[in-house]
């Protein structure tokens, strides 16, 4: 029996409208609205074509019914102009890998989530209040989406095609999701991870606003104060400092050039003049939209890893697991940071799990 919101939610994931995906499959508009609104089924004939036109498995549309991620709690960090087709398929990726998450929660023990419930503080206090929770002190984080996952958020890659989406947060329930997009630099990245956590404290699982320019701004003041701490920057950066003293200090907290930059404006140690002049230096210098020398390696999952080295162990392969949730392989590859899991050859035998030794291969 097909389920009518997989036939939706597949449609959204491919960003197609009903008018475009009746031109690709062959099957009338009518019919197409009357399949999604459970009004009438599609014959088996029908759904192959429609399973084709979708580059979906024809058993993913027989599955259980899926929710969609909450539209109205998402914090979208994307461009002010995203079409809405382009959030809408995000979003529809976001739901098959909290249907993954739900699948991995069946199978293995997971952090439970532990974000503070603040109140109302301003940014630099809720970001002041998470650190001394999660025993941070004015150390620079550490892998943020390792970070993320310890304190029980999920983190999910987005795939290659929602490329104007930079990443979202949204509370399920208890469960707070956060996706991430891997073609930034690592800078970035971690920023983006950092601005989703500042969402999920302060602005809950829709108890306020979580959209918006103020929200936005929020957001990215907790990621500077949370990624940055005041008395670590003030402690190390002079004040009026050069740009090379900025691209050496930005190592410390792993961030971008702008991002320091902008933190020691914010903190007082660089004058509205000098801000200007050092932004306009490294836009000059390539730091605008990429970061010359900056981090290479990516911060990936760690939970996600784990998973799937425990399931290989015991003889099941992501191909398995893309074949359970009726997903093709790629599909699944993009919610897990582009790991890849095999075996090394000459590896040495793990003899608690009975196999061979493991290894990720980016």
């Amino acid at each position: 029996m097909v389920t009518p919101s997989r036939i939706t939610l597949a449609r959204k994931r491919r960003g197609l409208t009903l008018a475009e995906l009746s031109g690709c499959a062959g099957v009338s508009l009518q019919s197409l609205s009357n399949y999604e609104t459970g009004r009438t089924a599609p014959r088996p004939s029908t759904i192959r074509r429609i399973a084709e036109a979708l580059s979906f498995p024809e058993g993913f549309f027989t599955g259980p019914e899926i929710d969609e991620l909450p539209a109205d709690g998402i914090s979208w960090r994307a461009r002010t102009k995203t079409p809405p087709r382009v959030l809408d398929s995000a979003r529809a990726a976001g739901t098959l890998a909290a249907q993954l998450y739900d699948w991995i929660n069946e199978r293995f023990r997971l952090p439970e989530p532990d974000l503070p419930s603040l109140g109302k503080p301003d940014p630099e206090t809720a970001a002041e209040m998470v650190r001394n929770r999660w025993g941070l002190g004015q150390a620079s984080a550490p892998n943020m989406v390792h970070l993320l996952e310890a304190h029980g958020v999920r983190v999910f890659s987005l795939p290659p095609d929602s490329l104007e989406v930079d990443a979202f947060a949204v509370w399920r329930g208890s469960v707070p999701f956060v996706f991430l997009n891997t073609m930034k630099t690592v800078e970035r990245g971690r920023f983006d991870a950092a601005h989703e956590l500042g969402h999920l404290v302060m602005h809950g699982s829709g108890e306020r606003s979580c959209s918006g320019p103020e929200a936005e701004r929020q957001a990215n003041d907790f990621a500077s104060a949370f990624l940055m701490p005041a008395a670590a920057v003030l402690g190390h950066m002079p004040a009026g400092a050069r740009v090379d003293q900025i691209l050496e200090g930005k190592r410390i907290w792993k961030v971008s050039a702008m991002a320091l930059t902008y933190r020691m404006h914010d903190l007082g140690l660089l004058t509205d003049w000098q801000y200007r002049s050092t932004c306009a230096e490294l836009s000059a210098r390539g730091y605008r939209t990429d970061e010359p020398q900056g981090l290479r390696k990516r911060e990936t999952s760690q939970i996600l890893t784990k998973v799937f080295q425990g399931l290989w162990s015991k003889g099941i392969r992501p191909g398995d697991v893309a074949d359970q949730l009726g997903l093709t392989a790629d599909e699944l590859g993009n919610m897990l940071f582009g790991l890849t899991i095999t075996v090394k050859d000459g590896d040495a035998a793990d003899t608690r799990q009975g196999g061979r030794a493991l290894s990720l291969v980016r």
